[in-house]
């Protein structure tokens, strides 16, 4: 009886489910993706590797995705340059504003706003392409093949948004850091010498990794949620949608999330 009323309660609409029936789904949604992340990483160690998906997925998640990282980058380095400068000017200290925009910018922006941008991008397209191979039935065909999905289609993309969004958080760093060091020097006439001198002295190695390792930890997250939410894709192209839509607030909220307890990891252990 209670198996009937909880596939009953899977059945309904979440938004049509009470607050205890929804909280439970939203647990037992959060199990399965952890028991297939456990059984992705198993997959990903161990071989045959499938280099050749790997290389299409990163090509298509990484190169397609670098525009966009790099605009942001730059309207990033823009911003904090111009508020900071600004702001360090009223005491006096102006000459300091390269120090404070690398340090934010290799630590923080760099890496949350290029997972935020470019994760709604790879993690909705993730959903909708695995999301449609569901409502199709191409995964149970793959299964009837006697293939592993998980193998085939979810571990080559996890990988390549694990190498992708470190890449793109480097070159985030540093589109961000000289589009910082031009708006200063042509709002505040701060020379680039003393720009870049200044966010020398400050800017330590395990500042940089620290904004990398984010990327890394950012890539796993959207691929798993991405793959995720479209192989568990129900009611059609309805549900893809739906799909497709959640991965995106999920993404947000987990990077957000992971941004905290990896800063607190990296600052204080």
């Amino acid at each position: 009886m209670k198996r009937q009323v909880e596939a009953g309660a899977a059945a309904l609409p979440e938004e049509q489910l009470g607050v205890v029936a929804r909280a439970q789904v939203r647990l037992a949604s959060l199990g399965s993706m952890a028991l297939m992340s456990g059984q992705v990483f198993s997959r990903a160690v161990r071989p045959p590797y499938n280099l050749r998906a790997l290389a299409y997925h990163t090509e298509s998640l990484g190169v397609r995705s670098l525009p966009i990282a790099l605009l942001t980058s730059t309207f990033a380095g823009l911003v904090i340059s111009l508020q900071f400068g600004y702001f360090l000017g009223r005491f006096g200290v102006q000459y300091t504003v390269g120090r404070v925009v690398v340090l934010t910018l290799f630590r923080e922006l760099a890496p949350v706003l290029t997972a935020l941008t470019v994760g709604a991008r790879i993690g909705s397209g993730m959903a909708a392409e695995l999301g449609a191979m569901t409502v199709t039935e191409q995964v149970d065909a793959i299964r009837a093949l006697g293939a592993d999905p998980l193998r085939k289609l979810v571990v080559p993309r996890v990988l390549a948004c694990l190498l992708v969004m470190p890449v793109l958080t480097i070159f985030g760093d540093v589109v961000g850091l000289v589009a910082g060091a031009l708006v200063v020097k042509a709002q505040y006439a701060l020379p680039l010498d003393l720009f870049f001198q200044g966010a020398l002295d400050a800017v330590l190695l395990e500042d940089f990794v620290s904004g990398v390792f984010k990327g890394a930890v950012f890539g796993v997250i959207i691929g798993l949620v991405g793959c995720f939410k479209g192989l568990t894709v129900e009611g059609g192209t309805e549900g893809v949608g739906r799909a497709t839509t959640q991965t995106v607030a999920v993404t947000s909220v987990a990077v957000c999330l992971a941004d905290f307890f990896i800063t607190k990891l990296t600052l204080y252990v």
